[in-house]
C-alpha cells in the first residue's frame, strides 16, 4: 500500500496515504490493493503521537494513552455479509477508550482551551450516552480537570460505572420528557453549567470540533486504507458528527464518487421521524442538531431495535465482533445497501462502540426476553400464546391518553370490556416508554363515588403506576409471578406494547390447554 490509486484525488499536505499507527502489514487483498491491517505489532512506528523524550533504540513508547486514539483497523466481515460485494467494518471499539468518541474528546477540549472557555481547575459538563463521557475523562485526567456527565436512564448501569471508574460523577434523567422539559438531560446539563463555577459544556451536539475531528482522522483514514476505493460509508448519526465530518472528507477526495449512508433507529428525526423512544443507545435524535449536516447523507436506512440486537448478537457469534447495539443497528443498514451493490463496490460500516457495556442488555437473554425480543420454545406454551387466545373482536392494546376525561375513560372500559388499561402518551404501535400509567375501573370507581374525582376530570390526575411488563416470549408461569400484584400485566414484543393479560386470561389459557 504505497499511495493513491491515479482515479483518485491526492490526499491533502502533509497525510500520509497510509496511516501510520499500531498495525503494519499486508492485509487481505483486493485486487491490486491491500485492506485492512494484520495486528503485527501494538506498538509500532507512531510518528503522528507523542512518544518519549528518551526513548532509546529499543524503548518505544506515548507519553500517555491518549496519544493511541484513531488508526483503527478494517476488518472484513464474513458470515453476516453474504453479498457479493465487500463489507468491510471499522472497528472503533479498539481506540483506548472503547469508542469512536475518543477522537472528538481531545479536540474540542483543545479547542475549549484555546478560547478560553476552559481554564485551569475548571469542570467538564456534558450529557452523553457514556461513550463520549469516557473520552473527555480520560482527556481531563491528563489535564486536571473535574467532569460531571449527565445520562439518560435507558444507559446501561455498566456504562454509567464505567464513567465513574474513570473519576466522573453521573448524574441520572429520564428519557421519556422533551428536550425542553427540565429533567431532560439536557436541561439538567445546562442548569448544572450555571451552578458551577469553572464549568463550561462541550456540548458535542453543537460543538463544529465534533464533526471537524473526523475530516481530519476517520475520513483519512478509511480513504487511505482502502486506497480511494471505498464506494460507501454507512454509520449511525446520533450528534451526526461522525458521519458528517467522515462524510464531508470522503465526498471531497473522492469527486462525490462516494455515497454515505446513515443508519437510524425507527422513531428518531433523522429517518422521518418525530422523536418516539427507541432502546438502542447512543444513536438517533428528537432534535436537530447543529454538528449534523442535513446534505450529507444520500440515503437514511431507518432500523428497528428488534433488527439492530438481532444483528448485535450475531457479530459476536458470528464474527467474533463484541460490539454496542448501534453497531448491530448500522450493519443491518450496510447489509441492507450491499444487497443491490454491484461486486467491486467497498462499503465501510463504522462500528462506534464496544459490547462490554451492554452484558446486562443486549447480551442478557433474560432482559431480550422481557422485552419481548426472543422467543424461546416452552412445552407450557408462553405469554405470547396466552395473549393471541384472547378475544380477537378488541383491539390487541385498549388505551387511554393523559389528557383524555375519566368519563370517557370509563367509557372505553365499558365499551371492550376490560377492567385497566394502560394511559399511553402515542398511538400504537407505542414504545414501552410512552406509557405514562394504568387506570383501574374499581380504582375510578371509588374515586368517584367518593367525591376525590370528577368525570370531567383529566385521567392524568387519578392514574396509577404502569401496569407490570411481560415480554411475549416468556413463560406461562412468569405471567402468573408478573401478575401476583397487580389486575393485569402488559405484553411486549420486540420491545413494544401488543396487549393486556390478565389472572383471568391465563387461567382460560391453561384450562383449554
Amino acid at each position: 500500500m504505497t499511495g493513491t490509486p491515479e482515479s483518485a484525488n491526492p490526499l491533502p499536505t502533509g497525510m500520509s496515504p497510509r496511516p501510520p499507527g499500531r498495525f503494519h502489514g499486508t492485509g487481505k487483498r483486493m485486487g491490486k490493493a491491500s485492506v485492512g491491517w494484520p495486528v503485527t505489532s501494538r506498538l509500532g512506528s507512531l510518528p503522528q503521537q507523542q512518544s518519549g523524550k528518551d526513548r532509546g533504540p529499543d524503548v518505544d513508547y506515548v507519553e500517555h494513552v491518549t496519544d493511541l486514539v484513531g488508526n483503527t483497523p478494517l476488518v472484513r466481515l464474513n458470515a453476516v455479509a453474504t453479498g457479493k460485494a465487500r463489507v468491510l467494518a471499522k472497528v472503533e471499539y479498539l481506540n483506548p477508550g472503547g469508542s469512536v468518541k475518543d477522537r472528538i474528546a481531545q479536540r474540542m477540549i483543545e479547542a475549549a482551551e484555546e478560547s478560553g472557555e476552559l481554564r485551569p481547575g475548571g469542570t467538564i459538563v456534558e450529557p452523553t450516552s457514556g461513550n463520549t463521557g469516557v473520552g473527555l475523562a480520560m482527556v481531563a485526567q491528563r489535564k486536571g480537570y473535574r467532569c460531571v456527565f449527565v445520562c439518560p436512564d435507558k444507559v446501561s448501569e455498566d456504562k454509567r460505572n464505567v464513567l465513574k471508574a474513570y473519576g466522573a460523577e453521573v448524574v441520572v434523567c429520564p428519557t421519556a420528557v422533551e428536550p425542553e422539559h427540565p429533567d431532560s438531560y439536557y436541561s439538567v446539563s445546562d442548569r448544572l453549567v450555571q451552578e458551577i463555577e469553572g464549568a463550561w459544556k462541550p456540548n458535542q451536539y453543537a460543538n463544529p470540533a465534533n464533526p471537524e475531528s473526523h475530516v481530519h482522522s476517520t475520513g483519512p483514514e478509511i480513504w487511505a486504507q482502502t486506497e480511494g476505493k471505498v464506494t460507501h460509508f454507512v454509520a449511525g448519526i446520533g450528534t451526526g458528527g461522525t458521519i458528517s465530518g467522515t462524510g464531508e472528507y470522503l465526498k471531497k477526495v473522492s469527486d462525490g464518487r462516494v455515497k454515505v449512508i446513515g443508519a437510524d433507529p425507527e422513531g428518531s428525526v433523522y429517518s422521518g421521524g418525530n422523536g418516539r423512544p427507541y432502546l438502542v443507545e447512543g444513536v438517533g435524535e428528537d432534535f436537530w442538531p447543529s454538528t449534523y449536516d442535513r446534505g450529507i447523507c444520500d440515503q437514511i436506512v431507518a432500523v428497528s431495535d428488534a433488527a439492530s440486537f438481532e444483528m448485535t448478537r450475531r457479530l459476536a457469534r458470528e464474527e467474533a465482533l463484541l460490539v454496542g447495539g448501534s453497531c448491530g443497528m448500522a450493519v443491518a443498514a450496510a447489509l441492507e445497501i450491499a444487497e443491490t451493490a454491484d461486486p467491486d463496490d467497498v462499503i465501510v460500516v463504522l462500528l462506534p462502540d464496544g459490547g462490554r457495556g451492554y452484558l446486562t442488555k443486549v447480551f442478557n437473554d433474560s432482559w431480550m426476553a422481557s422485552y419481548g425480543f426472543l422467543s424461546p420454545d416452552h412445552a407450557g406454551g408462553s405469554v405470547g400464546d396466552v395473549l393471541r387466545r384472547k378475544d380477537g373482536t378488541i383491539p390487541d392494546l385498549v388505551h387511554v391518553h393523559p389528557n383524555e376525561t375519566v368519563a370517557e375513560a370509563v367509557a372505553i372500559m365499558r365499551e371492550f370490556g376490560v377492567s385497566q388499561m394502560p394511559v399511553v402518551r402515542a398511538e400504537p404501535p407505542i414504545m414501552a416508554a410512552e406509557v405514562a400509567g394504568a387506570v383501574n375501573e374499581r380504582d375510578l370507581l371509588d374515586a368517584l363515588f367518593a367525591g376525590r374525582a370528577n368525570l370531567a376530570d383529566r385521567v392524568e390526575a387519578h392514574m396509577s403506576a404502569p401496569l407490570p411488563t411481560i415480554g411475549a416470549g416468556e413463560e406461562v408461569s412468569r405471567a402468573m409471578t408478573a401478575l401476583a400484584g397487580a389486575d393485569g400485566a402488559m405484553v411486549l414484543i420486540d420491545g413494544k406494547p401488543a396487549g393486556v393479560v390478565t389472572r383471568q386470561d391465563v387461567l382460560g389459557f391453561i384450562a383449554g390447554r
